[in-house]
């Protein structure tokens, strides 16, 4: 296709449709609307954006099965990672198990995470010693945590 990366792609997409739908003058579906962001160059823009409803009804607007995986994600469906350890929140949270746990320790807090995530990936309740990140987005930096321990 063209050399564009997808911040480009979608930019100019994006452009493309507002000039498109500012000449139809459509009814609108959805309300948007703009924040000032910041853009890769380090500068504030106007950037539309929505809520989680308009997100949700936007991509299950799209004809195709790329949107089915998006909003299941997006709404943390069950059947996602973020979805289960929700539910187990719940779960923790409704149930006598909390009565059980070690209150403000690095060992109650290791049982709750083995409770969250136990199934779901491998490091369960234990402290790691490397960074993670998902989305391209690192958190929780091994070494930079809570209790100093690399």
């Amino acid at each position: 296709m063209n050399n564009q990366g997808n911040y480009e792609k979608n930019r100019n997409y994006w452009k493309y449709l507002k000039t498109k739908l500012k000449k139809e003058e459509p009814q609108l579906v959805s309300a948007t609307n703009q924040l000032k962001l910041t853009a890769a160059d380090g500068k504030k823009y106007k950037t539309d954006v929505m809520d989680n409803d308009g997100i949700i009804a936007l991509a299950k607007s799209f004809p195709n099965n790329k949107s089915v995986p998006f909003v299941q994600w997006f709404t943390n469906s069950d059947e996602t990672i973020d979805g289960k350890s929700k539910s187990k929140a719940y779960a923790l949270f409704e149930s006598s198990l909390l009565d059980n746990i070690e209150v403000g320790t690095v060992n109650g807090l290791k049982q709750i995470h083995a409770y969250l995530f136990g199934g779901l990936y491998d490091f369960a309740g234990i402290i790691r010693t490397v960074n993670i990140s998902k989305g391209g987005f690192k958190f929780a930096m091994a070494e930079r945590h809570a209790f100093g321990w690399i």
